[in-house]
């Protein structure tokens, strides 16, 4: 995988740190962010269209709206690279 790095939190403290990614090979974005309590995984399966629980090969993770810009960056460059 050879992801590109876009951005950290803005507000880092270095130490625990949303961070983006971007795959453009994979046509994927990668999200580093906090784990929810779990109320808020529960209430995030409850209203949930699929079956169960998240899988133990997927996770719930919380990233500040103020990264949005990295976000959008990231959705950007795996767009551009499945267009060439």
């Amino acid at each position: 995988m050879a992801v590109r790095f876009v951005g950290i939190d803005p507000d880092t403290d270095r130490d625990h740190c949303p961070t983006v990614w971007a795959d453009a090979e994979a046509q994927e974005i990668v999200l580093q962010g906090w784990k929810p309590t779990a109320d808020t995984q529960a209430d995030c399966e409850a209203t949930s269209p699929a079956n169960g629980s998240v899988p133990e090969t997927e996770a719930v993770v919380r990233i500040p709206a103020r990264m949005i810009p990295l976000i959008r960056e990231a959705c950007d460059a795996v767009e551009r690279a499945r267009l060439r």
